[in-house]
């Protein structure tokens, strides 16, 4: 191999390293994708949606560990986060944080109680879409106009919640949870999922520590819905939609 022929290998070797390591370092202080894989954030999020997590906004944590160079800020009421399962810390889950350190929660069926305010929430209704069959627009509209169907959605009644300051969607089936109270320690934080009787979350195994938040859910870039044949396998619909 002459030098010239050296120097250009050479040249694409450190341009590729140099990407990689870009690519990495954005992994694992930046963003990070997070597949959806179960249906405890229904209406949210459906099994199959493929989301970015942004890891930057609650500090930048060493890799591959729970310590942090810079703490960031704390996640706030109604926030979607990822975070470290406390009772398998091979797995991360997904939820939405209702109480924060020090507060207490209290779940009464389909209401919930937040240092004893009701958490208010308004009963929405659907209407078809004329051009898209897989959808329905939410009526009042927000912070979504159109809900993606799934597999038993009519079994459900769905509502409009207010947590801090995010609007959000959740479902209730048969509202199975009785009057039980929480009250979140200081550096924890008390997450359920929006498929109210349908999700694993505080309710049942606790609460999740300040060190183990990965991040805070940003947006849905790309979506599948694998019960459906190809084409029909990806909602195109979904793509580019913001987490709230």
């Amino acid at each position: 191999m002459n030098m010239k022929k050296k120097s250009k290998f050479l040249e694409t070797v450190e341009s590729i390293g140099i990407a990689l390591l870009v690519a990495l370092s954005i992994r694992a202080f930046v963003l990070e994708p997070f597949k959806i894989p179960s249906a405890s954030m229904v209406p949210t999020l459906l099994i199959g949606d493929q989301i970015f997590v942004n890891k930057f906004i609650y500090g930048l944590r060493v890799p591959f560990t729970k310590s942090r160079i810079w703490n960031g800020r704390d996640p706030k009421r109604g926030e979607v986060i990822v975070f470290i399962y406390p009772k398998d810390e091979k797995l991360d889950f997904i939820k939405r944080v209702v109480g924060l350190p020090g507060d207490t929660v209290r779940v009464d069926r389909e209401n919930v109680y937040v240092n004893g305010e009701l958490v208010s929430k308004e009963p929405i209704t659907f209407d078809k879409d004329p051009k898209d069959a897989d959808q329905m627009f939410v009526l009042p509209p927000g912070p979504y106009k159109k809900l993606t169907l799934f597999p038993g959605w009519q079994d459900y009644h769905f509502f409009k919640e207010h947590l801090g300051e995010v609007n959000h969607l959740a479902q209730y089936e048969s509202a199975r949870f009785s009057d039980t109270s929480f009250t979140v320690p200081l550096d924890h934080y008390f997450v359920m999922g929006d498929n109210r009787d349908n999700s694993a979350d505080s309710r049942e195994w606790g609460f999740v520590p300040r060190e183990n938040v990965k991040g805070q859910a940003m947006f849905i870039w790309l979506s599948f819905n694998w019960d459906q044949p190809l084409p029909d396998i990806v909602r195109w619909h979904r793509f580019g939609r913001w987490i709230y």
